[in-house]
């Protein structure tokens, strides 16, 4: 009976493994113990294999053949990488025209910290770098270590002891591969066993608009274009990489199927020109050197900032596509992970993409780039092995159909795949998430005033703490459209992140809440009568500190811009903003630093305007951009979609947001700075941010009977 190939194996098992995962709840606790051993097996021989093989390949080179291959690997390199940025920047073509935007999230305004070349691969310590998996260091220690063995005269008993090492590693490998199909069902139930359901649309439209873009590229476009320059057929290259893709695209891995793919590349090259000592080194160099370079999968990195921007409803043109390619790359030589958050930044998106990212690479992503990786990697090993033999065939008739016929199909797969996804009821949810959120922790009895009171006598020689107790509630004043800190929801209710404070405060003293609404001008006269004892958060600027006694701080706010989409190149830059003579800003009168307006904005105009609301009405549409806190933009970026919130670079220093409070009153302030120091470290104040500014689910939590006001 004739043996199933292995890559049918390997689909079976993946079918097997989905279909476990999804049909049978739980997962046996040995599911999980072998793919991990399967994966730590792989991860066993494949960084010794790196290191060996280009250690190996490098040493037997001299310096003819060194410089001979180096123009064609360069070539060859800037080809595969063009052919696959061009697919990827037409792929946002499937991108339908959603409308979206997302609650706040610190992961988008985080500036990363610059990535240096030189320290990702010029490493001090090599073997730390072998332990931790630093696979740049590791390629790049090997690469001058081979560099190193070139001149030596008595080098071919080292040699032959490196290539039986080499040998023993790659017979381990084997031994383990036949493992696989075990090893990768295990993988499979526990991936598809431990997601919970996700009802992203735009998660979705990303998955499949990768899928099948990967999918284009690794079976038809790379594999016929390198067809038609090599003496290798599309059959042939089909054939030598189907195991190893489908391998990799299992376990998530191009890492770990290196050593496979030598092999294989080899063991082609053997097949069409028989023994050759130049092609035998080709592939050991070139292959491990592609896991660190950003060429193949880790370029479909590139096109989640793309979808990013058009899912936070940005505009992108040419010039953000050459500003990604040149700002891009670079952040490539280290993990996607690492460069994500710098890429994104570059196109300023909305909030929560970095973690939708996060859940698209463990979902399916990490896969499709691995697969990628592979076949990227074959590709190049062909082209410079017959740039080396002289074997590269230039038909530029074919040449021209195959420029011509393979983008026309990925633009029409595109389009088509366009059209599919538009017909989905995609329902805008930003505001219905936002309007619908309530008081799920502690909700003390409380009731709420439009105006304030006619103002009785209050005795002024008591303390704040002493009024409170005997009245038996804390009077809060609290400011009109402060979203998200004080804001009715949907049913009417006194909600947000400042309230909800309020709310643990007042269950701490034991006693009710009740809630003033007030004006900006009226918070101090309030307090300074004894009327209000503490208002909702405030900015801490100087013009702030000057008329109230301000608490320590609680929270802080990232300066940040709320624009139209189309204009959000616009604000991009302070340097543009404030050199702009024709802007005019808007600036909610809590964040009206009149010196620091005075003193930046010079050249254009800085209006004060009582509540934000008045910028997205249509008497204040001269009004180029606001000015404000990221987390409040988020929130009317909620309310109003159709806007973006944009943080420009560099980066300022945040703003720290703190209550106000009676200024005589020393007691109360040192209680209420002792309470936020207590919440800041139990966590307390982080869970309630998490829940109203970056809209997290409520964990760790019970809800609270609501109260009737």
């Amino acid at each position: 009976m004739k043996k199933i190939p292995l890559s049918i194996q390997i689909i079976l098992a993946i079918i097997l493994g989905l279909s476990g995962g999804l049909y049978f709840t739980g997962m046996p606790a040995i599911i999980g113990q072998v793919a991990d051993s399967f994966l730590a097996l792989l991860q066993l021989t494949a960084i010794p294999y790196i290191s060996l093989s280009i250690i190996i390949g490098v040493c037997q080179l001299n310096a003819k053949e060194a410089k001979w291959a180096l123009q064609p690997a360069l070539l060859s390199l800037l080809l595969i990488a063009a052919i696959i940025l061009l697919f990827i920047f037409s792929a946002p073509l499937a991108f339908p025209n959603w409308q979206n935007a997302e609650f706040y999230s610190a992961n988008t305004i985080n500036t990363p910290e610059p990535v240096s070349l030189l320290s990702i691969f010029i490493i001090k310590n090599p073997f730390e770098a072998l332990a931790n998996a630093n696979i740049p260091g590791v390629v790049f220690f090997s690469f001058i270590l081979g560099i190193g063995l070139i001149p030596l005269n008595n080098k071919q008993s080292l040699i032959g002891t490196l290539e039986q090492l080499l040998e023993g590693i790659t017979y381990i490998n084997k031994i383990v591969m036949t493992w696989s199909p075990v090893g990768i069902f295990c993988i499979a139930y526990r991936a598809v066993s431990n997601l919970e359901a996700q009802t992203i649309d735009g998660l979705i439209v990303y998955l499949i608009t990768s899928f099948l873009l990967v999918m284009m590229l690794c079976w038809i476009v790379l594999p016929v274009v390198i067809s038609m320059l090599t003496p290798f057929s599309y059959q042939q290259i089909i054939k030598a990489t189907r195991s190893s893709m489908m391998a990799a695209f299992a376990t998530g891995s191009f890492l770990l199927v290196i050593p496979n793919l030598v092999e294989k590349s080899k063991s082609l090259f053997h097949q069409l020109h028989g023994k050759n000592t130049s092609l035998d080194k080709v592939p050991g160099i070139v292959i491990p050197i592609c896991f660190s370079i950003p060429v193949g999968g880790k370029l479909l990195a590139m096109l989640f900032p793309v979808f990013a921007a058009w899912f936070s409803g940005a505009k992108v043109g040419i010039s953000d596509y050459f500003n990604l390619i040149v700002q891009g790359i670079p952040q490539l030589f280290s993990s996607t992970t690492v460069a994500m958050p710098k890429l994104l930044e570059s196109f300023n998106v909305s909030s929560a993409m970095f973690e939708m990212f996060l859940i698209s690479e463990n979902l399916l992503n990490g896969k499709l780039v691995a697969m990628l990786s592979v076949m990227s990697a074959f590709c190049l090993v062909l082209m410079i092995s017959s740039a080396v033999i002289r074997k590269i065939r230039l038909n530029f008739s074919r040449l021209l159909r195959a420029g011509i016929l393979l983008p026309s199909l990925s633009i029409s797969v595109f389009l088509l795949l366009r059209l599919s996804l538009a017909s989905i009821d995609h329902q805008y949810q930003g505001y219905d998430n936002f309007i619908d959120r309530d008081l799920v922790f502690k909700n003390v009895p409380h009731r709420i005033l439009k105006a304030p009171e006619a103002n009785t006598d209050v005795d002024l020689s008591q303390s704040v703490l002493t009024r409170i107790n005997e009245r038996g509630f804390l009077r809060v004043g609290y400011f009109r459209d402060d979203l998200p800190y004080a804001f009715h929801n949907k049913d009417g209710k006194l909600v947000g992140f400042d309230i909800s404070i309020m709310h643990h405060i007042a269950s701490d003293l034991g006693v009710e809440l009740e809630f003033v609404l007030i004006f900006r001008d009226q918070a101090k006269p309030l307090l300074d009568s004894g009327y209000l004892d503490i208002t909702t958060g405030i900015p801490v600027i100087p013009d702030n500190m000057e008329n109230y006694s301000l608490s320590i701080p609680y929270s802080e706010q990232t300066v940040a811009f709320i624009v139209k989409d189309e204009r959000r190149s616009e604000f991009t830059s302070w340097q543009n903003i404030l050199s702009r003579d024709d802007l005019i800003i808007g600036v909610p009168e809590t964040f009206f630093y009149k010196d620091a307006i005075d003193k930046h904005f010079t050249q254009g105009k800085a209006w004060e305007i009582s509540t934000p609301r008045l910028f997205f009405k249509e008497k204040y549409q001269h009004i180029d951009g606001m000015l404000f806190g990221a987390p409040s933009a988020s929130g009317w970026n909620l309310l109003y979609p159709e806007y973006t919130v944009v943080v420009p670079t560099p980066r300022i220093a945040p703003l720290s947001l703190a209550f106000a409070l009676n200024s005589v009153d020393h007691q109360f302030e040192l209680y209420i700075r002792n309470w936020i120091l207590m919440k800041q470290k139990n966590k307390t104040i982080d869970k309630l941010f998490n829940y109203w500014i970056a809209g997290n689910a409520p964990i760790e939590f019970l809800a609270m009977p609501q109260s009737t006001q």
